[in-house]
């Protein structure tokens, strides 16, 4: 499956290596739902694979496509 840019997976997980909480937009999340570092990203990003999930989330606004994330995985 190819990635959907939707920023989801940048905005819905902490991401620590980053200093990136729960539910806030990765600073490195550029136009259009990409990766502004992506050549530097860190390993935990990296693994990251487009998914059935990124489907059963799938909503118009990223806020929204946060909230079902959130919901699936309870945090």
């Amino acid at each position: 499956m190819d990635c959907l840019r939707c920023g989801t997976c940048c905005t819905a997980p902490d991401i620590s290596t980053l200093g990136k909480p729960v539910g806030v937009r990765c600073a490195h999340l550029g136009a259009g739902g990409l990766c502004a570092v992506y050549d530097e990203r860190p390993a935990v990003c990296r693994g990251y694979r487009p998914d059935e999930i990124c489907l059963r989330i799938a909503a118009p606004t990223l806020e929204e496509r946060v909230k079902r994330y959130r919901e699936l995985f309870g945090v």
